[in-house]
């Protein structure tokens, strides 16, 4: 599976900002059938760097009630969270 299509986004948060800075662990969301193995092969080929271990959380959908009632859903998804090597970083806004 092409890298394109396991990494759908970086997640950028406060949190995930010091979880950068401090443990040199970055986050992403990725496609819902995406493993480790593919989600590491799709980050090192992505942004050319060694990647220690890969940690995936999935957060169900949301059903959404009002007075009782199901009006709709919010979408779940599957969250990466990508230990690089020492040494190793990726910048998503630079010069900022």
């Amino acid at each position: 599976m092409d890298y394109t299509k396991i990494i759908i986004r970086p997640v950028i948060t406060e949190k995930a900002n010091l979880a950068k800075e401090y443990l040199n662990q970055v986050s992403f969301i990725v496609a819902n059938t995406a493993n480790k193995i593919e989600v590491k092969r799709a980050v090192e080929a992505a942004f050319n760097v060694h990647v220690d271990a890969v940690n995936i959380v999935r957060r169900r959908p949301i059903r959404r009630l009002r007075q009782g009632r199901v009006i709709g859903k919010v979408a779940g998804y599957k969250k990466a969270f990508v230990t690089l090597a020492k040494g190793d970083k990726i910048e998503f806004f630079e010069g900022v």
